[in-house]
């Protein structure tokens, strides 16, 4: 089998490098994997991109053309909003390759346009890392509904228009998605339910694929050594917040976290915590939250963030919008305990006062609650350190993650060659609304609804 794995990057962003790793999972299962990319940072042959500088500025172009509507939204958020209608030469390149099977991950950047999708003539299989494949261009919705019904009058787009950019961008995807080879990869059962929700995939069967993380790399390391290499202060408890663009992004919920710092302060942890941030640089005027806070920038080497979820004794995303995060997954993975919102994908990777706590959306004083129930007994931090673990070891390893897709894409492989042998006879459908959601190690709860939390 030759599986094709489509993303903007390999390595740039959550998306990609989740992608990645998993490029990385099928190879060791046997798989004749390859990845093409529109922007290679990897040297990695079984990676294919643009060529010498003229094709990559040929790239970066293309994303500025593709962006050009955007303009006639000045008011718009600064959020990521993707059209994805300039058409490329992407299904030439798929056929070149001559995959058995497509793995669609993060599309975004002008990589590829909706109609192209059409155009591959290969079994598909999308995996969601967010909510762009079901609305009319943003990447999280927080919290509009639109995308039930063709989207437009965006509150993104700041427009009062049903026919606006987002209606055109869903009425798209509708017309050339419609009737496709596609099996649908939920990360989480959020993510699942809001799929299934969708009238643009919910003919499609959805599966629930959780991400992989290899286990050798990420693995607990003794604190107080951590804390020497990276230079943090070995006497007090350390909060690690982190994520892409941490403090600049609302959705991953920094303003949340200031205040929760505060009520801490309220609560007299101030000469007991220091703060750590992941993804984000000391800022020109640095704020003062309180506690002395370590700036340690954008760790994309494996094991310098090992490092970082090593050396802190909790990690806090307090995201308004989530799918299913890798730092808290890494985290968990190093023995550190999380803390986050009950929201989305969190549910997933966090068992609430088992291997970190899951705090009421978005009460800040429940997250600072959280954060101190986590820190203030030694025994009981060290057996949420071993459970965080264990979660990763039964859920998250790489080679589950593997097996699970190749078994997946072998049956899409066979299901598209018998439909070819009859003549693409349409099988008796999935009933609508109720695709087929599985995955080992996880219950089939997936209403975006959060459950109430024994306290």
């Amino acid at each position: 089998m030759k599986v094709l794995l489509l993303n903007q990057s390999d390595s740039s962003g959550g998306a990609a490098r989740a992608a990645y790793r998993l490029h990385q999972g099928l190879q060791r299962h046997g798989v004749t994997t390859q990845m093409l990319v529109q922007h290679k940072l990897k040297d990695d042959p079984t990676v294919i991109a643009p060529k010498g500088r003229w094709q990559e500025s040929v790239a970066h172009l293309r994303f500025a053309i593709d962006a050009l509507p955007l303009k006639a939204y000045p008011q718009r958020d600064r959020t990521p909003f993707s059209i994805q209608w300039l058409p490329s030469r992407l299904a030439a390149h798929v056929r070149a390759i001559a995959p058995d099977v497509v793995n669609l991950h993060w599309l975004s950047e002008a990589f590829v346009p909706v109609q192209a999708l059409r155009s591959l003539n290969r079994p598909l299989v999308m995996t969601l890392h967010d909510m762009w494949a079901f609305t009319g261009g943003c990447h999280y919705t927080q919290g509009c509904d639109r995308f039930l019904s063709a989207c437009g009058r965006c509150p993104q787009l700041k427009s009062d228009r049903e026919a606006d950019l987002s209606r055109w961008t869903w009425q798209r995807k509708a017309k050339y998605w419609k009737d496709l080879d596609l099996t649908i990869v939920a990360l989480s059962h959020w993510m699942a339910a809001m799929a299934r929700a969708s009238p643009l995939l919910q003919p499609y069967p959805i599966r629930l694929i959780p991400n992989g993380l290899d286990l050798q790399v990420y693995r607990p390391i003794e604190r107080q050594l951590a804390r020497r290499l990276l230079n943090l202060p070995p006497d007090q408890k350390l909060v690690l917040f982190g994520a892409l663009q941490a403090t600049s992004d609302p959705r991953k919920g920094f303003h949340l976290l200031q205040a929760a710092l505060h009520h801490l302060q309220e609560m007299g942890w101030r000469s007991h915590l220091s703060l750590g941030v992941l993804g984000a640089l000391p800022p020109p005027h640095p704020l003062n939250l309180g506690f002395e806070t370590h700036y340690l920038g954008t760790l994309t080497d494996d094991l310098m963030l090992v490092l970082a979820y090593a050396a802190a004794d909790v990690f806090v995303l307090p995201s308004t919008q989530e799918n299913l995060a890798n730092t808290v997954m890494e985290a968990l993975a190093c023995g550190t305990p999380s803390v986050a919102f009950h929201i989305g994908g969190m549910p997933d990777l966090i068992d609430h006062q088992i291997n970190g706590y899951l705090a009421a959306p978005f009460s800040t004083q429940d997250l600072a609650a959280g954060i101190a129930w986590v820190l203030e007994q030694g025994d009981r931090h060290q057996q949420l350190s071993h459970q965080a673990r264990f979660k990763a070891e039964q859920t998250f390893s790489l080679e589950q993650q593997a097996q699970q897709y190749l078994a997946l894409f072998q049956e899409v492989q066979s299901r598209s060659a018998g439909e070819h042998r009859h003549q693409h006879a349409v099988p008796e459908a999935t009933p609508l609304g109720r695709p087929q959601i599985g995955c080992a190690g996880h219950g089939q709860h997936d209403s975006n609804t959060p459950k109430p939390r024994d306290r």
